[in-house]
């Protein structure tokens, strides 16, 4: 009995270094709460914000689905879904999917090809003509050998508007050099983006880190440190399961 007493100190001391040593539950918070766009606004080229025509950012069977169906063909409206809160210091995580065909009309690059747009300046400064936000996209790619596309990889970069630096050089356009696997985009893949202000950003494909930038910044040289959210309609049906976001320490968002 003696030694089972002198032990028990030991045993409470341990069991409070194993319980100091376990990380926090991280609290991811869904964007997306798989029934309607709540919390999200549309801008799509040519149209007023807000509107959505043909339902191009649609919810169903708890996916949110972005698909130009209704639209027999492509006209040039590109369109961007925007979360409602702008953020500086994040994780932002989805599940992505691409589905159909693409629609008649829309350009080659556009094949198999949606993306996280980061950084996004307001929608309300967009025009009403305007494209692409100012923002940096971490781009989902997916192959299709039969139809000539190839060796494209998840977790890219593109810079409408905006320059980063990639291994100390300066780069704006789009990049190629993500180290993700080649998907064919028909099966759920995970992408992560890793968001730290101005300073760094860092893409995940299926928890692989594939591609990291810094010095985020506009075009004419000013340091772009937040800004909201947005997802693509560029032609091709994708879908969504999950879209969440976890704040990081110095995060700051306006709203």
């Amino acid at each position: 009995m003696k030694a089972i007493l002198r032990s028990l100190p030991i045993l409470a001391l341990s069991l409070s270094l194993a319980t100091a040593e376990e990380p926090a539950a991280e609290k991811w918070i869904p964007l997306f709460n798989g029934k309607d766009l709540e919390g999200w606004t549309p801008k799509i080229a040519d149209f007023p914000l807000g509107e959505n025509p043909g339902k191009v950012f649609r919810v169903e069977d708890g996916l949110l689905k972005i698909s130009y169906t209704e639209e027999p063909e492509f006209k040039g409206q590109f369109g961007h879904l925007f979360y409602k809160t702008p953020y500086s210091h994040y994780r932002l995580r989805g599940e992505v999917r691409f589905t159909g065909d693409q629609q008649k009309g829309g350009p080659g690059w556009a094949f198999r090809n949606n993306g996280f747009m980061l950084h996004c300046q307001d929608p309300a400064t967009m025009t009403v003509e305007q494209k692409f936000p100012n923002s940096v996209e971490m781009q989902f790619l997916g192959n299709d050998p039969a139809k000539g596309f190839q060796g494209r990889r998840m977790g890219n970069v593109f810079t409408p508007g905006t320059k980063i630096r990639i291994d100390g050089q300066d780069h704006e356009g789009g990049d190629n050099t993500s180290k993700s696997d080649a998907f064919s985009g028909d099966d759920w893949v995970t992408v992560e983006a890793e968001v730290r202000g101005s300073e760094l950003i860092v893409h995940y494909v299926n928890g692989k880190e594939v591609l990291r930038y810094t010095d985020i910044r506009l075009d004419d040289g000013k340091s772009l440190a937040s800004g909201y959210i947005a997802i693509q309609a560029e032609t091709h049906p994708t879908e969504f399961r999950k879209i969440e976001i976890l704040p990081l320490e110095g995060n700051k968002s306006e709203k």
